[in-house]
Protein backbone atom coordinates (compact mmCIF):
# COMPACT_ATOMS: atom_id res chain seq x y z
CA UNK A 1 0.00 0.00 0.00
CA UNK A 2 1.09 3.45 -0.74
CA UNK A 3 1.00 6.23 1.67
CA UNK A 4 -0.93 9.12 1.74
CA UNK A 5 0.39 12.12 0.50
CA UNK A 6 -0.78 15.89 0.76
CA UNK A 7 -1.62 17.75 -2.37
CA UNK A 8 0.67 20.75 -3.27
CA UNK A 9 -0.96 23.24 -5.42
CA UNK A 10 1.46 25.69 -7.14
CA UNK A 11 0.96 28.58 -10.07
CA UNK A 12 1.86 26.45 -12.75
CA UNK A 13 -0.23 23.18 -11.30
CA UNK A 14 -2.10 22.38 -14.50
CA UNK A 15 -5.49 19.83 -14.11
CA UNK A 16 -3.00 16.57 -15.15
CA UNK A 17 -0.82 17.13 -12.41
CA UNK A 18 -3.55 17.45 -9.66
CA UNK A 19 -5.65 14.57 -10.94
CA UNK A 20 -2.05 13.12 -10.18
CA UNK A 21 -1.31 14.24 -6.77
CA UNK A 22 -5.23 12.86 -6.63
CA UNK A 23 -4.09 9.03 -6.56
CA UNK A 24 -2.14 9.60 -3.60
CA UNK A 25 -5.56 10.64 -1.77
CA UNK A 26 -8.11 9.35 0.02
CA UNK A 27 -11.97 9.41 -0.69
CA UNK A 28 -13.52 10.32 -4.02
CA UNK A 29 -10.57 12.39 -4.97
CA UNK A 30 -8.63 9.03 -5.24
CA UNK A 31 -11.23 7.47 -7.42
CA UNK A 32 -11.26 10.46 -9.38
CA UNK A 33 -7.61 9.79 -10.07
CA UNK A 34 -8.54 6.10 -11.30
CA UNK A 35 -11.24 7.12 -13.27
CA UNK A 36 -8.99 9.78 -15.24
CA UNK A 37 -6.66 6.60 -15.90
CA UNK A 38 -9.10 4.54 -16.89
CA UNK A 39 -10.37 7.53 -19.38
CA UNK A 40 -6.97 7.82 -20.32
CA UNK A 41 -6.13 4.21 -21.90
CA UNK A 42 -10.05 4.37 -23.79
CA UNK A 43 -8.58 7.03 -25.14
CA UNK A 44 -5.35 5.50 -26.20
CA UNK A 45 -6.85 2.60 -27.09
CA UNK A 46 -7.54 3.15 -31.02
CA UNK A 47 -9.53 -0.51 -31.27
CA UNK A 48 -11.67 0.78 -28.11
CA UNK A 49 -15.04 2.93 -28.84
CA UNK A 50 -16.38 5.25 -25.83
CA UNK A 51 -19.50 4.93 -24.91
CA UNK A 52 -21.14 7.77 -23.15
CA UNK A 53 -24.64 7.54 -21.01
CA UNK A 54 -25.92 10.47 -19.16
CA UNK A 55 -29.80 11.81 -18.34
CA UNK A 56 -30.90 15.04 -19.67
CA UNK A 57 -30.75 17.31 -16.73
CA UNK A 58 -26.64 17.45 -17.49
CA UNK A 59 -27.87 18.97 -20.70
CA UNK A 60 -29.75 21.50 -19.32
CA UNK A 61 -27.36 22.03 -16.45
CA UNK A 62 -23.86 23.41 -18.65
CA UNK A 63 -22.62 20.05 -18.86
CA UNK A 64 -23.55 20.03 -22.74
CA UNK A 65 -20.66 21.90 -24.16
CA UNK A 66 -17.99 19.12 -22.38
CA UNK A 67 -20.02 17.11 -24.44
CA UNK A 68 -19.93 18.45 -27.38
CA UNK A 69 -16.30 18.66 -27.42
CA UNK A 70 -15.76 15.30 -26.83
CA UNK A 71 -17.78 14.05 -29.83
CA UNK A 72 -16.07 16.76 -31.86
CA UNK A 73 -13.09 15.50 -31.45
CA UNK A 74 -13.78 12.08 -32.10
CA UNK A 75 -12.76 11.01 -28.43
CA UNK A 76 -16.79 9.93 -28.08
CA UNK A 77 -18.12 7.48 -30.67
CA UNK A 78 -21.32 6.48 -28.88
CA UNK A 79 -24.34 8.10 -26.66
CA UNK A 80 -27.14 6.72 -25.07
CA UNK A 81 -29.58 9.11 -23.05
CA UNK A 82 -33.21 10.13 -22.19
CA UNK A 83 -35.85 12.15 -24.27
CA UNK A 84 -35.57 15.42 -22.40
CA UNK A 85 -31.87 15.80 -24.26
CA UNK A 86 -33.88 17.00 -27.22
CA UNK A 87 -35.78 19.22 -25.39
CA UNK A 88 -33.05 21.04 -23.27
CA UNK A 89 -30.61 20.55 -26.49
CA UNK A 90 -32.70 22.11 -28.85
CA UNK A 91 -34.46 24.63 -26.84
CA UNK A 92 -31.12 25.64 -25.34
CA UNK A 93 -29.53 25.94 -28.99
CA UNK A 94 -32.04 28.79 -29.67
CA UNK A 95 -32.55 30.34 -26.09
CA UNK A 96 -31.38 30.07 -22.47
CA UNK A 97 -32.45 28.54 -19.35
CA UNK A 98 -31.60 30.54 -15.98
CA UNK A 99 -29.97 30.20 -13.10
CA UNK A 100 -31.60 30.04 -10.15
CA UNK A 101 -31.88 28.72 -6.90
CA UNK A 102 -32.90 25.33 -4.89
CA UNK A 103 -33.85 27.10 -2.27
CA UNK A 104 -36.45 28.94 -4.17
CA UNK A 105 -40.63 29.70 -3.50
CA UNK A 106 -42.09 26.66 -5.99
CA UNK A 107 -45.86 27.76 -5.56
CA UNK A 108 -44.74 31.34 -7.12
CA UNK A 109 -42.56 29.82 -9.20
CA UNK A 110 -45.65 27.83 -10.81
CA UNK A 111 -47.84 30.86 -11.34
CA UNK A 112 -44.60 32.68 -12.96
CA UNK A 113 -44.56 30.16 -15.26
CA UNK A 114 -41.65 28.99 -14.15
CA UNK A 115 -40.22 25.37 -14.19
CA UNK A 116 -37.48 25.18 -12.07
CA UNK A 117 -34.63 21.91 -12.28
CA UNK A 118 -32.63 21.96 -9.17
CA UNK A 119 -31.73 25.06 -9.57
CA UNK A 120 -31.82 25.76 -13.27
CA UNK A 121 -34.99 27.27 -14.19
CA UNK A 122 -36.66 27.08 -17.76
CA UNK A 123 -39.96 29.76 -17.94
CA UNK A 124 -42.42 28.19 -20.13
CA UNK A 125 -42.07 30.13 -23.24
CA UNK A 126 -38.71 27.39 -23.98
CA UNK A 127 -41.31 24.69 -24.20
CA UNK A 128 -43.13 27.14 -26.44
CA UNK A 129 -40.30 27.29 -28.70
CA UNK A 130 -39.97 23.89 -29.05
CA UNK A 131 -43.73 23.37 -29.50
CA UNK A 132 -43.75 25.66 -32.15
CA UNK A 133 -40.88 24.66 -34.18
CA UNK A 134 -40.76 20.63 -33.33
CA UNK A 135 -43.95 19.60 -35.71
CA UNK A 136 -42.73 21.04 -38.97
CA UNK A 137 -39.41 18.82 -38.61
CA UNK A 138 -40.93 15.77 -37.83
CA UNK A 139 -43.27 16.06 -40.47
CA UNK A 140 -40.35 16.96 -43.24
CA UNK A 141 -38.88 13.47 -41.32
CA UNK A 142 -41.89 12.08 -41.50
CA UNK A 143 -42.31 12.21 -45.22
CA UNK A 144 -38.97 10.86 -45.77
CA UNK A 145 -38.60 8.07 -43.44
CA UNK A 146 -42.38 6.96 -42.28
CA UNK A 147 -40.83 4.58 -39.97
CA UNK A 148 -37.32 5.29 -38.04
CA UNK A 149 -35.84 4.55 -34.92
CA UNK A 150 -34.87 6.96 -32.22
CA UNK A 151 -31.63 7.24 -32.96
CA UNK A 152 -32.11 8.04 -36.68
CA UNK A 153 -34.89 10.44 -36.07
CA UNK A 154 -32.28 12.13 -33.30
CA UNK A 155 -29.66 12.13 -36.51
CA UNK A 156 -32.27 13.77 -38.53
CA UNK A 157 -33.55 16.61 -35.79
CA UNK A 158 -30.08 17.43 -35.14
CA UNK A 159 -29.21 17.99 -38.89
CA UNK A 160 -31.79 20.58 -38.76
CA UNK A 161 -30.21 22.27 -35.25
CA UNK A 162 -28.03 25.24 -35.25
CA UNK A 163 -24.49 25.26 -33.98
CA UNK A 164 -23.45 24.33 -30.52
CA UNK A 165 -25.88 22.07 -30.16
CA UNK A 166 -25.18 18.49 -29.62
CA UNK A 167 -27.32 16.84 -31.27
CA UNK A 168 -25.83 18.34 -34.89
CA UNK A 169 -22.14 17.52 -33.65
CA UNK A 170 -23.06 13.98 -33.11
CA UNK A 171 -25.03 14.10 -36.48
CA UNK A 172 -22.11 15.87 -38.28
CA UNK A 173 -19.66 13.27 -36.45
CA UNK A 174 -21.87 10.09 -37.55
CA UNK A 175 -22.02 9.20 -33.46
CA UNK A 176 -25.33 7.68 -33.02
CA UNK A 177 -27.51 8.53 -30.22
CA UNK A 178 -29.50 5.64 -28.54
CA UNK A 179 -32.65 7.13 -26.39
CA UNK A 180 -34.12 3.74 -25.57
CA UNK A 181 -37.43 6.19 -23.21
CA UNK A 182 -37.81 8.20 -26.11
CA UNK A 183 -41.55 9.17 -25.51
CA UNK A 184 -40.61 10.32 -21.83
CA UNK A 185 -40.38 13.78 -21.91
CA UNK A 186 -41.51 17.36 -23.35
CA UNK A 187 -40.20 16.10 -26.78
CA UNK A 188 -42.04 12.93 -26.49
CA UNK A 189 -45.40 14.31 -25.85
CA UNK A 190 -44.49 16.19 -29.29
CA UNK A 191 -44.09 12.82 -30.54
CA UNK A 192 -47.74 11.90 -29.44
CA UNK A 193 -49.04 15.08 -31.04
CA UNK A 194 -47.84 14.50 -34.19
CA UNK A 195 -48.42 10.68 -34.33
CA UNK A 196 -52.61 11.62 -33.88
CA UNK A 197 -52.19 13.87 -37.16
CA UNK A 198 -49.64 11.11 -39.25
CA UNK A 199 -50.73 7.27 -37.38
CA UNK A 200 -48.63 5.63 -40.08
CA UNK A 201 -45.32 7.23 -38.62
CA UNK A 202 -43.52 4.70 -36.49
CA UNK A 203 -40.81 4.88 -34.31
CA UNK A 204 -39.48 1.59 -33.36
CA UNK A 205 -37.22 1.37 -30.29
CA UNK A 206 -36.71 -2.63 -30.68
CA UNK A 207 -34.67 -2.18 -33.99
CA UNK A 208 -32.50 0.35 -32.41
CA UNK A 209 -31.62 -1.92 -29.39
CA UNK A 210 -30.92 -4.18 -32.70
CA UNK A 211 -28.53 -2.01 -34.10
CA UNK A 212 -26.83 -1.27 -30.78
CA UNK A 213 -25.99 -4.77 -30.26
CA UNK A 214 -24.74 -5.25 -33.67
CA UNK A 215 -22.80 -2.42 -33.74
CA UNK A 216 -21.32 -3.68 -30.08
CA UNK A 217 -19.87 -6.63 -31.97
CA UNK A 218 -18.29 -4.18 -34.16
CA UNK A 219 -15.51 -3.12 -31.68
CA UNK A 220 -12.95 -5.02 -30.67
CA UNK A 221 -13.06 -3.03 -26.78
CA UNK A 222 -15.66 -0.98 -25.37
CA UNK A 223 -15.16 1.90 -22.93
CA UNK A 224 -18.31 3.30 -20.83
CA UNK A 225 -18.77 6.64 -19.57
CA UNK A 226 -21.67 6.39 -17.36
CA UNK A 227 -22.67 9.54 -15.86
CA UNK A 228 -25.65 9.78 -13.49
CA UNK A 229 -28.05 6.31 -13.82
CA UNK A 230 -31.72 5.72 -14.84
CA UNK A 231 -32.76 4.06 -18.47
CA UNK A 232 -29.57 5.94 -20.29
CA UNK A 233 -27.00 4.53 -17.97
CA UNK A 234 -28.86 0.57 -17.91
CA UNK A 235 -29.66 0.60 -21.72
CA UNK A 236 -25.34 1.34 -22.24
CA UNK A 237 -24.77 -1.76 -20.07
CA UNK A 238 -27.53 -3.90 -21.54
CA UNK A 239 -26.69 -3.35 -25.31
CA UNK A 240 -23.09 -4.53 -24.57
CA UNK A 241 -23.82 -7.94 -22.26
CA UNK A 242 -24.15 -10.04 -25.61
CA UNK A 243 -20.39 -9.12 -26.28
CA UNK A 244 -19.20 -10.29 -22.56
CA UNK A 245 -19.66 -6.98 -21.13
CA UNK A 246 -17.34 -3.34 -21.52
CA UNK A 247 -13.64 -3.67 -21.40
CA UNK A 248 -13.33 -0.40 -19.68
CA UNK A 249 -15.80 1.44 -17.40
CA UNK A 250 -16.29 4.41 -15.16
CA UNK A 251 -19.70 5.32 -13.10
CA UNK A 252 -20.22 8.85 -11.99
CA UNK A 253 -22.79 8.75 -9.80
CA UNK A 254 -24.56 10.51 -6.36
CA UNK A 255 -26.81 7.37 -6.02
CA UNK A 256 -26.44 5.05 -2.93
CA UNK A 257 -25.88 1.55 -3.95
CA UNK A 258 -27.60 0.15 -0.79
CA UNK A 259 -30.86 0.05 -2.55
CA UNK A 260 -30.58 -2.24 -5.01
CA UNK A 261 -31.32 0.52 -7.57
CA UNK A 262 -29.69 0.78 -11.34
CA UNK A 263 -28.99 4.01 -10.52
CA UNK A 264 -26.94 3.43 -7.58
CA UNK A 265 -25.24 0.35 -8.79
CA UNK A 266 -21.32 -0.35 -9.16
CA UNK A 267 -18.71 -1.11 -11.55
CA UNK A 268 -17.84 -3.95 -8.94
CA UNK A 269 -21.81 -5.45 -9.26
CA UNK A 270 -22.26 -5.09 -12.79
CA UNK A 271 -19.31 -7.63 -13.03
CA UNK A 272 -21.68 -9.82 -11.18
CA UNK A 273 -24.18 -9.13 -14.72
CA UNK A 274 -21.33 -9.83 -16.89
CA UNK A 275 -22.09 -5.84 -18.46
CA UNK A 276 -18.78 -4.82 -16.64
CA UNK A 277 -15.06 -6.64 -17.22
CA UNK A 278 -12.80 -6.85 -14.21
CA UNK A 279 -9.67 -4.77 -14.49
CA UNK A 280 -10.36 -1.43 -15.72
CA UNK A 281 -13.70 -0.20 -13.94
CA UNK A 282 -14.05 2.26 -11.01
CA UNK A 283 -17.14 4.11 -9.49
CA UNK A 284 -16.78 7.81 -8.62
CA UNK A 285 -19.82 8.79 -5.65
CA UNK A 286 -19.64 12.17 -7.32
CA UNK A 287 -21.19 14.57 -9.40
CA UNK A 288 -20.97 14.49 -12.67
CA UNK A 289 -21.19 18.31 -13.36
CA UNK A 290 -18.08 18.55 -11.56
CA UNK A 291 -16.17 14.83 -12.44
CA UNK A 292 -16.74 15.01 -16.21
CA UNK A 293 -14.82 18.49 -17.04
CA UNK A 294 -12.09 16.97 -15.04
CA UNK A 295 -11.37 13.75 -16.66
CA UNK A 296 -12.49 15.65 -20.21
CA UNK A 297 -9.45 18.31 -19.71
CA UNK A 298 -6.99 15.69 -18.50
CA UNK A 299 -7.51 13.77 -21.72
CA UNK A 300 -8.09 17.36 -23.88
CA UNK A 301 -5.00 18.72 -22.15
Amino acid sequence: MEPVKDIAIAKDTNIRELLRQFRNTGFQAHHIAVAADIVQKMHEDKDCAIVMSFPCNLVASGLRGVMRQLVEQGIVKVLVTTSGTVDEDFIRSKSTYLQGEFEADDEQLGKDGINRMGNVFVPNDRYELLETEMPAILDAIAKERPRITPSKLLEEIGKRCPEGSLLKAAADKNVPIYCPGITDGAFGMQLFLFQQKRPDFVVDPVADLKQAVSNSFGFKRMGLIALGGGIAKHHAILSSLMRGGFDYAVYVNSSSPYRGSLSGATTSEAMSWGKVKPGNAVTVHGDAQIVLPLLAAMVLE
